[in-house]
């Protein structure tokens, strides 16, 4: 037990010595990294450009920082953009425990395809992501086969420009809220 809670101290240490990275930068930087990996994964994934063309709004996290020893987590902040222009800031943070043992960086992106799924990201104190509209993360093996007339979920992500050394990567259990409130 003692083990553990050491092990759980040194996560937290290490999270919070990494958190200033995403949540130091400044709105402006923070909406232009958002815009340049919209670009860049719409540019080189047919799926999210059709995606964003059909999206009532999109949600783009550009680096989230992970991190675990049995213990983990990850956090980043996010842009939330309707009609190509910015409707607001966002925090994503998760927690898991596990066999786990690593570090990353990553990107994803929620492309909200209705009004409903967007709703509840607006009226919710922070949304959990496997609670509310339903989520599906598109693999590169998904992308191939996506078309429009298969758009039947709520919210589709993707996630992008993983660097790093860490089993898996996911969005499953993260919580986000909303910070320019």
């Amino acid at each position: 037990m003692k083990r553990m809670l050491v092990l759980l101290a040194a996560t937290t240490v290490a999270l919070t010595l990494l958190a200033p990275a995403t949540s130091g930068a400044s709105n402006a930087e923070l909406v232009r990294d958002a815009r340049r990996a919209l670009d860049s994964l719409t540019s080189s994934n047919k799926a999210a450009r059709d995606l964003r063309g059909k999206s009532k709004a999109v949600l783009v996290f550009p680096r989230m920082i992970k991190a675990g020893f049995l213990f983990g987590g990850q956090i980043g902040d996010g842009v939330l953009f309707k009609g190509g222009e910015v409707a607001g800031f966002y925090n994503s943070v998760a927690a898991s425990y596990g066999l786990q043992v690593g570090g990353q960086t990553f990107g994803y992106a929620l492309f909200f395809v209705n009004e409903s799924a967007l709703s509840y990201l607006n009226s919710s104190a922070g949304w959990e992501i496997g609670s509310g509209p339903s989520v599906v993360v598109i693999d590169q093996g998904m992308a191939k086969s996506f078309s429009s007339t298969t758009l039947t979920q709520d919210v589709y992500a993707f996630i992008f420009n993983q660097k790093g050394l860490m089993a898996g990567v996911g969005i499953q259990g993260s919580k986000i809220t909303r910070t320019d409130d």
